[in-house]
């Protein structure tokens, strides 16, 4: 096989498996609300496989160097979801979704401008976060309307994540760490599920769903930083399987926080029902 067929029958092995993994995600977070929907969409399903995928080509000072510029762009993720769930309660899917994108884009690379250490992209974020969960807690509670699938869901998530995973492969080789860590986390998985649930279930609810990812979005950033800090002294593979461990257990808090807080809001109804009686 020639090295540049081997190089296209790679790099569409890779789209493949990428875009399985969101696809997965999506139809889980689709039946299961807003909460827990929004906790899936924040799992590193996309940027998990691409940082695999480059993990295959680059040495472990690379990924290290690579997760700064991601914890950097992935800060602009938070703005990104509070810009949306802004327009996605006054305008239409397009007019939220490119008004987002490019707010994204603004941000990230004004933070990818700036030469981080780990304290102070440790500190913009937090502060990032802390502000963007503050605007944004009063718009969760909307009820997620029961959705039917159209036919060109996942073909439009699969083009979606494929994109991505075939920019960041493609081009990690001649971009720099930054930028690579800059693209491994544009937010692809909220996109999808921005252009798909808004036309069906509205603005609100689906501003709804983005509202509840911002402590998810958290998760992810410590995922993130247990990437930069662990790949070099304890080897890329276990340095990623410990960040996914991360990412997992802190979303598993966030469902087990949210169930708690469901059944002591459910007992004090009843509790309010059993006394009027």
């Amino acid at each position: 096989m020639s090295p540049d067929l081997l190089f296209w029958f790679s790099l569409a092995f890779k789209m493949a498996v990428a875009a399985g993994f969101v696809i997965a995600a999506a139809m889980v977070a689709e039946r299961a609300g807003a909460a827990i929907g929004a906790i899936v969409a924040t799992l590193p399903v996309a940027a998990g496989p691409a940082y695999v995928f480059v993990a295959l080509d680059h040495d472990a000072a690379f990924i290290s160097a690579s997760a700064i510029g991601s914890i950097a762009a992935h800060a602009a993720t938070a703005v990104f979801s509070l810009v949306y769930i802004v327009l996605a309660r006054r305008y239409g899917t397009m007019a939220s979704v490119v008004g987002a994108v490019a707010i994204w884009f603004v941000v990230a690379l004004l933070l990818r401008s700036i030469s981080w250490t780990f304290m102070t992209v440790a500190a913009t974020s937090l502060a990032i976060y802390g502000v963007c969960i503050a605007l944004t807690d009063r718009y969760r509670h909307v009820q997620m309307p029961a959705i039917v699938r159209n036919w060109y869901d996942i073909p439009l998530r699969a083009f979606l994540v494929s994109c991505l995973v075939a920019a960041v492969v493609s081009l990690s080789g001649h971009v720099g760490p930054i930028v690579t860590g800059l693209l491994a986390v544009f937010p692809i998985v909220m996109t999808s599920l921005m252009l798909i649930f808004q036309p069906r279930v509205g603005g609100p609810a689906t501003a709804a769903l983005i509202a509840n990812t911002m402590w998810g979005l958290v998760g992810f950033a410590a995922c993130m930083f247990t990437v930069h800090l662990a790949v070099i002294p304890l080897g890329t593979w276990t340095g990623l399987v410990l960040a996914l461990v991360v990412s997992v257990v802190w979303n598993l808090v966030l469902y087990w926080l949210r169930r708690r807080a469901l059944l002591r809001r459910a007992a004090r109804s009843f509790g309010s029902v059993s006394g009027r009686r």
